[in-house]
């Protein structure tokens, strides 16, 4: 019998992130923050909004692109947040969260051979999703001296004649790097010498605490050169909704909704709608969350400090990227030692990338009391091992 599984899906990993995720589910009082998924509620009037979506019978196919109003206050809200505007009824396709934009871009967008330009430590979804639409995934390795910024340096010795698309993941996960404007008008220069298409992985965009977020797609001349992706997983506490967007050049998102088209045919309805009150009314809620966010990122940079634990300080998503190289472990010994000895769950940084090892994603997606037993628990077993040296 011949094998029924592809190849280039046999070779693919399992995540890094979910084999720990499902160890701690089934140990007791253990403390996991290894999740990135928000522990606040989705706010009561935007559930309200689907709730009575539901209570008014909208549970119809929406059109494939989504509901016109939701696009429409898309482009209001990227306008008003990040001077970047596209137009509703051709520029903006509502997908079924984050991921299957980043999906249904690469495969609309790349022949066979074509390479793609992925910064790491990053997203676990970025190399897959460039394989399986036959393309070759080019890593570029980020430097913790740098902040884990791309440099235009880096990007510059990584372009060849097949360079397609850059990912450009940030904020960052799993570092919390931020990209600021002189970052990102040195790397639009390059990509518009090169000719070099842009995915901009922004779904943590609301979630920064050094200025207000930058899109690149507001950088002159890269507006129509990039694929803009978010949606309202991070910023709104809406993972279980599933809803995310891409906006871009009518050329590149009108393939990407036929891609949609088959293999999804339209977002969550329910989602849909209570995503436009999100938009509509939803700006405090986010400023509330991430301002209790940076609490916990203070709290943590503090703690880590106090106790010697090297580690740069991140600025934007929630998570924290320090550094465990001084204990001469892999980043996958040291979290599952620290998980069986103290239960406590963090993902190795060798989950996100290669020159992730010697680091630990930490996600201070947790109350702050989670944070400070788990703190407590971490710089006891720390102290161990520098007794032990």
């Amino acid at each position: 019998m011949r094998d029924p599984i592809a190849k280039k899906v046999s070779d693919m990993k399992p995540s890094g992130i979910r084999k720990f995720f499902d160890i701690v589910s089934e140990m007791p009082d253990a403390i996991s923050l290894g999740v990135g998924e928000p522990d606040f509620d989705t706010p009561w009037h935007v559930r309200d909004e689907g709730i009575y979506s539901l209570e008014r019978g909208r549970t119809f196919y929406t059109s494939n692109s989504g509901l016109m109003e939701l696009r429409t206050e898309i482009s209001r809200y990227l306008s008003r947040h990040y001077n970047v505007s596209y137009k509703p009824g051709e520029e903006i396709v509502i997908t079924v969260g984050g991921s299957e934009a980043i999906d249904i871009g690469m495969r609309a967008m790349l022949e066979p051979g074509e390479e793609v330009i992925i910064p790491e430590p990053s997203y676990v979804s970025y190399v897959p999703c460039t394989i399986m639409a036959g393309g070759v995934p080019v890593i570029v390795n980020l430097k913790e001296e740098n902040e884990f910024r791309l440099t235009a340096e880096e990007l510059a010795d990584a372009i060849t004649p097949k360079t397609k698309i850059l990912v450009l993941p940030f904020p960052n996960n799993p570092t919390g790097a931020i990209m600021e404007r002189r970052d990102l008008e040195d790397i639009a220069k390059l990509c518009i010498e090169h000719d070099i298409f842009v995915l901009s992985d922004e779904i943590y965009s609301e979630l920064s605490y050094k200025g207000d977020h930058v899109t690149i797609a507001s950088i002159p001349g890269m507006k129509e050169r990039t694929i803009l992706i978010n949606g309202f997983s991070k910023a709104f506490a809406m993972t279980g909704w599933r809803l995310g967007y891409a906006c871009g050049p009518e050329e590149i998102i009108s393939q990407m909704t036929k891609i949609h088209q088959y293999c999804i045919m339209c977002a969550p309805t329910t989602s849909q709608y209570a995503a436009v009150e999100a938009l509509k009314h939803g700006d405090r809620d986010v400023e509330g969350m991430r301002e209790a966010y940076n609490e916990r990122r203070r709290y943590l940079m503090h703690e880590f400090r106090r106790m010697g634990l090297q580690c740069f300080e991140p600025y934007g998503a929630f998570y924290i990227f320090p550094s465990i190289k001084e204990f001469g472990m892999t980043s996958e010994d040291f979290c599952t030692d620290l998980l069986m000895k103290k239960k406590v769950a963090v993902v190795p940084g060798s989950a996100f990338g290669d020159c992730g090892e010697g680091f630990v994603r930490i996600s201070y997606a947790y109350s702050i009391d989670n944070l400070k037993n788990a703190i407590s628990r971490i710089e006891e077993y720390i102290t161990e091992l520098r007794n032990k040296k």
